[in-house]
């Protein structure tokens, strides 16, 4: 069997969908292939027990990003999402009392002064700079595709790039602002979504505390899976066709050129090939050596993004004392962080996350009951191991049932895991990683590997390559290289009548 798309996607994640979508909107034919049943990829649902557990992105943050992306597709994003605003965002937990984190910048500056006299007016100057970075960073840096370092000295962009602070550290910005340790690591924590330590985090990404504090934590009622479930309602209006359970053999060329996919031996011929799949897999995998720009050497050298260890628990009661967000940071960061960064291992004593979605939706579980998402960050690439797994849940369980006072794992009536070995299985995740590359400096803009292939007509999408892990910069992605395609086939391939 061979069809004929203009456009081939491959993958059906956040990337996929955006630029499946963006690619729809400029009069492009388009067909995905996904190997699994269902679009999302990590942001996929599974149901047990009355149970529906978001697999993976619980966090909703960057909303002009996603309201972007409803809007060019001629939508409205709260056409297809009932989203709420959570307050408070998210709860802190330390190891003599928690710290609720309250919606709005004013409130979170109220709190800061508490903790730390002084530090509410100090912290509205660090939101101002913030918001500063986010406006730059978002229309001029986080926008740019990275094909050439001449972007970022564009004479209208350089300027703006230079107020970026990219090179100071994250740890050093927020500590010459604040002396206070429970804040400090408040402001810190959102770069474990970029995967690196604040030490090795550009000090743009304090934009993320713009994100966070001012544009707010929100949730889509019925949980996060209802976003990909979205996109792929508009996209599909807009003439995108699907193949779920459709696993690429291969990228195929023709001439030199990317000319399409094979699936179980059908081929798919187009013009054009994105692939929004792991970026390593695909090429190493799914291309001709000839073909690879980058060997195992290079992606061996790379800082990844930490994996994850997650529990999906399903507890026949209510456990009073949870926010929908939790961040337990009861124990020291540092050797959790030696066992991510410097020898990858388990760690003894890790800071962990549980998300209780059921404290504001009802839906995701039965009556009475709590749904909980717990996420330990570990190094990428680590083993398979069923007696660490086992031995990590029973840490986290007796400091969660500690904090708590109250017996969670009695209670325990669904429990699934789900670490490096399903991330392989699922994502064909290189080392298992769960978010991607680190936003490391040497692993920013540019010098993140490239969205244009060695292989004319390809090009990749998704969170290793630009602008990097996250759902919001996934979104960005995904029609940047949508974008890249359209141009290339402008370029390079005729009209016909």
């Amino acid at each position: 069997m061979r069809e004929r798309h203009e456009v081939i996607v491959i993958g059906a994640g956040f990337a996929g969908l955006a630029a499946a979508t963006r690619l729809a909107t400029l009069g492009r034919s388009v067909l995905v292939v996904e190997q699994l049943d269902s679009a999302g990829g990590r942001a996929r649902k599974f149901e047990d027990g009355g149970f529906t557990f978001d697999m993976g992105p619980s966090w909703y943050w960057m909303p002009d990003v996603f309201e972007e992306y409803f809007r060019m597709a001629a939508s409205d994003v709260n056409q297809h999402l009932d989203l709420v605003r959570l307050d408070p965002s998210y709860r802190t937990w330390f190891a003599d009392a928690p710290v609720d984190i309250p919606a709005g910048a004013d409130a979170v500056a109220e709190l800061f002064d508490e903790l730390e006299p002084g530090a509410g007016p100090r912290f509205q100057e660090f939101l101002a700079e913030a918001e500063h970075k986010y406006r730059i960073g978002m229309d001029r840096f986080v926008r740019q595709p990275g094909t050439s370092p001449l972007e970022l000295m564009d004479p209208t962009v350089l300027p703006d790039v230079l107020k970026l602070t990219m090179f100071s550290s994250l740890a050093k910005h927020v500590r010459g602002y604040f002396q206070d340790p429970r804040i400090r690591q408040i402001l810190e924590f959102p770069v474990l979504f970029l995967g690196a330590r604040a030490e090795n985090t550009p000090a743009l990404y304090s934009m993320m505390n713009y994100a966070d504090t001012a544009l707010g934590t929100w949730y889509p009622m019925g949980g996060m899976h209802r976003i990909a479930e979205s996109m792929v309602s508009v996209a599909s209006n807009l003439g995108v066709e699907f193949r779920f359970g459709s696993a690429v053999d291969s990228v195929i060329s023709e001439d030199g050129v990317a000319s399409g996919v094979r699936v179980d031996g059908d081929v798919y011929s187009a013009a054009a090939v994105i692939a929004a799949a792991d970026y390593h897999h695909v090429e190493q995998h799914l291309l001709e050596e000839k073909y690879r720009r980058y060997d195992e050497d290079y992606w061996d050298k790379r800082t990844m993004s930490p994996g994850s260890m997650i529990y999906y628990l399903g507890i026949n009661r209510r456990l009073p004392g949870l926010r929908h967000h939790n961040l337990f940071f009861d124990a020291p960061f540092d050797p959790h962080a030696h066992t991510i960064y410097d020898e990858p291992g388990w760690p003894e004593d890790p800071l962990f996350y549980v998300c209780a979605p059921s404290v504001t939706d009802d839906s995701v579980a039965p009556d009475g009951c709590e749904n909980l998402f717990i996420l330990v960050p570990l190094a990428a690439g680590l083993d398979h191991d069923e007696q660490a797994r086992e031995r990590l849940f029973g840490q986290v369980m007796d400091r969660l049932e500690n904090h708590l006072g109250l017996p969670v794992r009695e209670h325990m009536v669904v429990r699934h895991d789900y670490a490096h070995r399903e991330f392989e299985r699922d994502y064909n995740a290189y080392k298992g990683n769960a978010y991607g590359l680190a936003n490391t400096l040497w692993q920013t803009a540019f010098l993140k590997p490239k969205m244009k292939s060695k292989l004319p007509g390809l090009f990749f999408a998704g969170q290793l390559t630009t602008p990097g892990p996250g759902m919001p910069p996934t979104l960005i992605s995904g029609q940047m290289a949508a974008e890249l395609t359209d141009a290339w086939l402008i370029k390079h391939v005729p009209v016909t009548a």
